[in-house]
């Protein structure tokens, strides 16, 4: 049985008279002890999607999908505090932005021993706020803050946003999560620290059997960690399967460009040489193209992509265009 089903979910925002999907009929199925990632442009709606499941959205986006199943629960039948209730127990989730994410009244510490799980603590009552204070420490340590003592006393406006970002892991892990959705992760951190997180959300899967969901910009990062991908653009899914298949034999004229943009493919350019991109930006919200909305910058484009093209499943590998690379190969 799949940990995370979703299929051809929208979600739709009411702007004046006119409905804006932001997120097109997206399918994203996760099992148990997955490590998959997700990828696009920034305004692809991959942190729209990772909102949409754990149910933060704010009340102006209205999201629908034909199947929505977590654990073989079926979440849209289930009320808003029901789905809270599985939601907060199993799924934890890394926000981009810490500093808006953290209460800047309350001290560091006190918000991590507060996401400590009551089932990790044992004993008398009065044994358990030591107890949770060694477990905010030692979680600490376990995204890499040494100086403990300093960053519980601290509040959030007195640390880093790297710092705050390491809070944000520890507070997610808190709980002991069954899923971590892990939006951008590292994207405060320099490039020497960002290795410690992967790592340690990699032995999680590993040794924990936590199932993460990696959501990134970044399309060559993805391929030393994950095993799978899912690739969007503007809101629409573009193409999935495992890593080795997205980089080698990437089906999608999108995808072969983000491959093609990543720095091991620059390598094999002359010098000087102009480096492979796609012409033109990702349209904003209020000027979607119809059908397929990577049709004004694809290279492939035809009269057929004024339509939205339907997924393709070739033993495992999916890609939505409706002149795929499957034959170049």
């Amino acid at each position: 049985m799949n940990l995370l089903d979703i299929r051809n979910l929208s979600i739709v925002m009411q702007s004046g008279n006119k409905k804006i999907v932001a997120v097109d009929r997206v399918s994203l199925v996760m099992k148990e002890g997955e490590l998959r990632g997700l990828v696009g442009e920034s305004g692809s709606g991959k942190s729209l999607l990772a909102q949409a499941i754990i149910g933060v959205l704010d009340e102006k986006w209205i999201v629908d999908a034909d199947r929505f199943h977590w654990r073989g629960n079926d979440l849209m039948r289930l009320s808003i505090p029901e789905r809270k209730k599985i939601i907060s127990k199993d799924i934890a989730i890394i926000f981009q932005e810490p500093m808006s994410c953290l209460d800047p009244t309350t001290t560091i510490g006190e918000q991590l021993e507060e996401a400590v799980d009551d089932k990790q603590l044992t004993g008398f009552f009065w044994q358990k706020k030591k107890q949770r204070k060694l477990a905010a420490i030692t979680l600490l340590h376990k995204v890499g803050i040494k100086k403990h003592t300093e960053c519980t006393r601290s509040y959030p406006h007195q640390l880093t946003e790297a710092l705050c970002q390491r809070v944000m892991i520890a507070m997610a892990l808190a709980r002991r999560p069954v899923l971590l959705i892990a939006d951008e992760p590292t994207a405060a951190m320099e490039s020497t620290n960002q290795g410690q997180i992967f790592r340690l959300l990699a032995s999680l899967n590993q040794l924990k059997n936590m199932s993460v969901l990696l959501i990134s910009h970044d399309l060559e990062n993805m391929a030393h960690w994950t095993k799978r991908i899912t690739v969007m653009y503007s809101g629409q899914f573009v193409e999935a399967g495992t890593t080795e298949q997205i980089f080698t034999t990437p089906f999608h004229p999108y995808t072969k460009a983000l491959v093609e943009s990543t720095s091991h493919a620059s390598l094999t350019l002359e010098p000087k040489s102009k480096l492979s991109a796609l012409p033109g930006s990702i349209p904003i919200l209020q000027h979607l193209p119809i059908g397929c909305r990577l049709g004004p910058r694809c290279p492939r484009a035809q009269q057929a992509c004024v339509n939205a093209p339907k997924a393709k499943n070739y033993h495992g590998h999916i890609v939505s265009c409706h002149d795929s690379l499957k034959d170049t190969y």
